[in-house]
């Protein structure tokens, strides 16, 4: 039986965590056993619906390498993959539950509804219908409906005995049957309910394994008493537990959670999102945390996966993301990474490749550029206390003491490059007796009036050039000599 999942999200705005994380694993639940991966657009809730939502859907699998063997976009033998181009067939499949005793017509009004939450002593939230019009007889159903009157229909819920289904992460879950409601599956307005166009729509599309949050537990007798009415078998469930921020509260883009474009926005490369995001939920056999695409593949497996609630962790991502553009090939890295050291940077005659390279070992994000280069353009104002180093075993007059050397020294510097700077300073560290860090931290301190910098007085004096790196050492000796 060739495996099948599907990612059928809403189209109502950003991409979250959790449903990218369902997402993938749809998509590694299919491709490691050589099976499909489906995207379905289920827009039948117009009401939430969002311009541009499901461009942001497609966007999101392209650029995250997830891609799908059918969908809207590019077709398939199971279309139409966008459900309000399904519409036709549900209310079909409704009335042949309602010809074999598994569903009713609903006439009640809203208000009549509403009567039976407020009289309900448990509260709202324990409100179930009260199967007014399950006892109709057909002639009144018939007149009913030609006279035009709304109605939804209802599944009819076994009252007796208990549902047991298996989930792949959970195990068996049994409910006791009294507690389902009978459920609306043909809402007035002649739309599908969420519930019942899903399962119409897994059937239909051949699907293998459903994967979902933890959420719709609660929800999965119905489903399963759905495909045994039907007489349909049902597919292989697989509920995740949720994405924590931390260990009370789930992720939430109103509480300021991230999405998933928000992190691209904030300088998190694509392949260290999905790495990451992988491991919310999922641990392989051994101890390997990094992964590509093609890796998460060939390693995952259903048994990895954990029921326990994973906390999303900013500072993991940042660590990874950081790894990720350290262990990146160099031409790969510098061409994504140009465009913002030209925007970052203001001096042309700067060369962005030498600056591209001193940063490639310290980026944890790419927004971190602006920041890091902003010294190249601008000497910041620094105070002296920054030459004072304890480790280099520096103090300011060690330092006045080191950049008057070295002036005349790079002022006599022929062929301006790394190696004849090196080689200079050095011969001068040795000429005046002292550390290597008590010569070289000054220089860098005056090249860049950072406490810390991207590469050192070397690397900075040969990217900013003889005449500029003398203009700065001028300066850190006005600054010491006060």
């Amino acid at each position: 039986m060739e495996i099948r999942t599907r990612f059928a999200p809403s189209p109502t705005g950003y991409m979250h965590i959790g449903n990218l994380r369902t997402a993938l694993y749809e998509f590694l639940i299919a491709k490691s056993q050589g099976g499909k991966f489906i995207l379905r657009i289920e827009d039948t809730d117009q009401e939430r619906y969002v311009e541009g939502a499901t461009e942001i859907i497609y966007n999101t699998l392209k650029m995250t390498g997830l891609k799908h063997d059918e969908g809207p976009d590019i077709g398939g033998n199971y279309g139409p993959y966008i459900q309000s181009e399904r519409m036709g067939m549900y209310l079909q499949y409704a009335l042949q539950l309602v010809e074999k005793g598994e569903a009713y017509y609903c006439f009640c009004t809203k208000e009549r509804l509403e009567s039976l939450k407020v009289s309900n002593k448990e509260g709202d939230a324990f409100a179930k219908y009260d199967r007014h019009c399950l006892s109709l007889s057909k002639e009144e159903i018939q007149k009913n409906l030609d006279a035009g009157m709304p109605y939804v229909i209802r599944q009819k819920m076994p009252n007796e005995g208990t549902t047991t289904f298996h989930d792949v992460v959970y195990g068996d879950i049994t409910v006791d049957n009294s507690e389902l409601d009978d459920q609306i599956l043909i809402k007035a307005d002649g739309f599908p309910t969420y519930n019942f166009a899903n399962v119409v729509d897994d059937h239909l599309m051949e699907i293998t394994h459903v994967v979902r949050g933890s959420e719709y537990l609660s929800s999965t007798p119905k489903y399963n008493l759905l495909y045994d009415a039907f007489g349909w078998t049902a597919p292989e469930y697989v509920h995740l537990p949720p994405v924590m921020r931390d260990a009370h509260n789930k992720l939430s883009k109103r509480h300021g959670d991230k999405s998933f474009e928000d992190l691209v926005r904030e300088g998190f490369l694509v392949e260290a999102i999905v790495n990451y995001i992988a491991l919310l939920g999922w641990s392989p056999s051994d101890n390997q945390e990094i992964f590509s695409l093609d890796e998460l593949i060939e390693k995952f497996t259903i048994s990895g996966l954990s029921k326990s609630p994973s906390i999303f962790d900013i500072k993991k991502l940042t660590w990874m993301n950081g790894e990720y553009i350290k262990n990146m090939e160099f031409e790969k890295y510098f061409e994504l990474v140009k465009p913002r050291l030209e925007e970052a940077v203001k001096t042309k005659t700067l060369d962005l490749r030498k600056i591209a390279a001193l940063l490639q070992k310290r980026l944890e994000t790419l927004n971190d550029i602006p920041r890091l280069v902003d010294f190249f353009d601008t000497l910041p104002e620094y105070g002296t206390e920054l030459y004072i180093h304890k480790k280099m075993k520096t103090t300011e007059e060690i330092a006045l003491t080191a950049l008057k050397a070295a002036v005349p020294v790079i002022e006599g510097i022929d062929t301006w490059n790394e190696e004849t700077i090196h080689d200079k300073l050095l011969a001068l560290v040795a000429e005046l007796g002292m550390k290597n860090g008590q010569l070289l931290w000054p220089v860098r301190t005056a090249l860049s009036g950072e406490p810390t910098s991207p590469g050192g007085a070397i690397e900075l004096a040969d990217i900013l050039g003889k005449e500029e790196t003398l203009r700065r050492i001028a300066v850190g000796i006005e600054k010491l000599s006060k």
